[in-house]
């Protein structure tokens, strides 16, 4: 092409490279250049230019769950699709790691988050993250944005979902119907997830001036075995009208509460309501749409990207904090809430 021009090899690659260090080019030379381009039938190279700008245009996606979340029933099967949509809107390819799933390296393993440096930044999914490999990294400046709140490591950018904001609308939908014992049942970890819906919650019966004594949130390492027919009965003799629970990755919490709830045999919601700080899982889409909230699954995905290329495009200072942002929820009315039955007097 040089040759054909009559130009040098530097004018040509200064040309074709849109003259970034702006080098005075008379546009008689210009023209030549792009013309013997046209007739050899030139077509830039993206992965040479990506190279050249020690980029290669790839997001990954690190899950921390056990296996990818690549089934459609999967919870997390939503937020990736917003993220191939947004990343595929920013011209983005993405390369999924899946050391966590099952037969895999392992989230925890040494080395094992190290991989992500093939790809320019990186997502992560999952409740539970292991801290000091994400230290490593977000110390190195490398761009990462967790789907999800987090705490830790200080420096990690995050989207989250406004969990406590929705918990307190679906405790002060309760109260509004006139329920006055409500309480909530969630796993026994410190997920911040869970963390958040429980401050919503607390803070919602507080909005409600409803009482909160002990056992108004039970926490609970196997639901299955602790929730049962006659902890609901001992409960709803108590006065709770409302039991509400929280959504995880298992749906544990809600699967044992409504197994519970049916065991004991009260009707839902003509004798006790039920709701669920989430979405139920999807194999149990035959019950009934139990009053709670949606979580903005492809929408979290969608801004995470949007977050991450952000930070590719302009890199944080030293010392400058990462942005970090929460997506609202959208309440769901449901089938599964009515107001209190009335009591005979004692």
């Amino acid at each position: 092409m040089a040759r054909l021009a009559g130009v040098s090899q530097t004018t040509v690659s200064l040309v074709l490279g849109g003259n970034k260090q702006g080098i005075v080019i008379q546009e008689a030379t210009r023209a030549r250049v792009l013309e013997a381009a046209r007739t050899l039938g030139y077509v830039p190279d993206p992965a040479a230019r990506r190279l050249a700008a020690a980029r290669n245009n790839l997001l990954g996606v690190f899950s921390f769950t056990a296996t990818f979340p690549t089934a459609v029933e999967h919870s997390y099967y939503r937020f990736l699709v917003g993220v191939e949509q947004e990343a595929a809107a920013r011209g983005y390819d993405l390369v999924l790691f899946t050391g966590s799933s099952s037969g895999g390296a392992g989230a925890g393993a040494p080395g094992a988050l190290d991989r992500v440096r093939l790809a320019d930044g990186c997502l992560l999914l999952g409740r539970h993250v292991p801290t000091e490999p994400l230290r490593r990294l977000v110390a190195d400046g490398f761009p990462l944005v967790s789907i999800g709140r987090r705490e830790e490591p200080e420096g990690l950018a995050w989207v989250g979902a406004d969990y406590a904001t929705a918990s307190a609308e679906v405790v002060g939908h309760l109260a509004g119907l006139g329920h006055r014992g409500v309480l909530l049942v969630r796993e026994d970890d410190d997920a911040p997830a869970s963390a958040d819906r429980q401050r919503g919650f607390v803070e919602g019966l507080a909005a409600a001036g409803l009482p909160a004594p002990d056992g108004t949130v039970v926490r609970t390492a196997r639901p299955a075995a602790e929730i049962d027919a006659a902890w609901v009965r001992a409960r709803y003799a108590e006065g709770v009208t409302a039991f509400v629970a929280e959504e995880t990755d298992t749906g544990d919490a809600w699967r044992a509460l409504t197994s519970a709830v049916a065991g004991a045999g009260l009707r839902v919601p003509d004798e006790v309501s039920l709701a669920l700080l989430g979405s139920p899982s999807a194999d149990l889409s035959g019950q009934p749409e139990p009053t709670g909230f949606d979580i903005p699954r492809a929408e979290l995905g969608a801004t995470a990207v949007r977050l991450l290329t952000d930070l590719l495009a302009d890199p944080l200072a030293e010392g400058e904090r990462p942005s970090a942002g929460l997506v609202s929820c959208g309440f769901r009315p449901g089938v599964t809430v009515a107001p209190p039955p009335r009591r005979a007097a004692p």
